[in-house]
């Protein structure tokens, strides 16, 4: 995500991290400074800092979901058909369009709209030509 603020930073584009810790419990952490120690000391680490904004944790998923992502994900469909191991899923009910894993990403438009979904594993060059189309 850095790259891409790079990339993108003299245009009307913005990256937004939103951490959550309904995956595997791996976002433990209670304040949002301990959620960046972790990026900077832990994962990835080597002194990473985030060039974009990091929220308070949210939850994404289940009876309790911010509304933001509610809105996310009743406009753009799930984007990969496994749902994956329930066991490291922490909320309920769990649905066909949940949030499967940290780090999927959505893409949205100047004007609000939620343009595209994108799985975990999704390639950065997907994503970036898709952010060059917008811009």
């Amino acid at each position: 995500m850095n790259a891409l603020v790079d990339m993108y930073s003299e245009l009307n584009f913005e990256v937004l991290g939103f951490p959550c810790n309904q995956f595997g419990l791996q976002s433990p952490g209670k304040a949002n400074h301990e959620t960046l120690n972790i990026l900077k000391y832990a994962r990835p680490g080597a002194g990473f800092i985030p060039k974009f904004p990091v929220f308070a944790k949210v939850k994404v998923n289940g009876l309790d979901e911010h509304p933001f992502f509610t809105y996310l994900k009743n406009s753009l469909s799930f984007v990969n058909p496994v749902i994956g191991d329930i066991k490291k899923f922490y909320w309920s009910p769990i649905r066909v369009n949940d949030i499967r894993w940290n780090f999927e990403k959505f893409l949205i438009r100047a004007d609000g709209v939620p343009h595209k979904r994108y799985e975990l594993h999704s390639l950065f060059e997907e994503l970036r030509q898709d952010i060059t189309d917008l811009l």
